[in-house]
């Protein structure tokens, strides 16, 4: 699997190439956690997000696909007693409904075949009144340089889709959310934070 095998250099590539993006991205996502959230983050990769959002909420699950990412994960959570790392696949999350507080799922909905319905199912675990933060990278914004993105491709990366911030903000109208709040983290590559309160 392309992110097991990409899980120990992950961050040194992201940091060298968008360490502004990559490692203010987790400060923004915190902003949005209060101390008495349970919190489920879906592809939390390496753990770049899990690390800001853990000491900042009363619980976090923190799940991935891949068990290379997440053996990254609890290494940089294992000093957090509130955290559990697990093995999750987002297009069915095998928990109940309007379960967390916070549903995050960062940089990966252009990865996604169906992405919509993802959506659904984040929407389906978050409480009433809750939030879903969902970050994705604007990368088809103008003047972004696209050779990490190839240089990704390239290593294996399958991407469905790119962005600009228009088109982030479309994808979520077209999906039927209206309540959602905007926010850039700005660098080389700049990732948009769609936070989607849910009715």
């Amino acid at each position: 699997m392309f992110w097991d095998n990409v899980s120990g250099v992950y961050d040194l590539f992201e940091t060298v190439y968008n360490g502004k993006v990559y490692w203010g991205l987790g400060q923004k996502v915190a902003e949005e956690i209060e101390p008495e959230d349970v919190v489920l983050e879906c592809a939390c990769g390496t753990g770049a997000i899990s690390t800001y959002i853990a000491p900042k909420c009363r619980k976090l699950i923190a799940t991935d696909f891949s068990a290379g990412m997440l053996r990254q994960t609890a290494r940089k959570c294992r000093a957090f007693d509130n955290v559990k790392v697990r093995r999750a696949d987002m297009t069915h999350l095998r928990c109940r409904d309007n379960r967390f507080d916070k549903v995050v799922a960062g940089n990966v909905i252009h990865l996604l075949d169906d992405p919509r319905a993802v959506l659904k199912e984040l929407e389906r675990v978050c409480k009433p009144g809750g939030k879903m933060i969902v970050p994705t990278y604007i990368n088809a914004s103008e003047g972004v340089n696209k050779s990490a993105v190839r240089l990704l491709e390239m290593a294996g990366a399958n991407f469905k889709r790119q962005y600009d911030l228009p088109s982030y903000r479309q994808f979520f109208a077209d999906a039927g959310y209206e309540n959602v709040a905007f926010l850039v983290v700005d660098g080389r590559m700049p990732c948009a934070v769609a936070v989607v309160t849910k009715g």
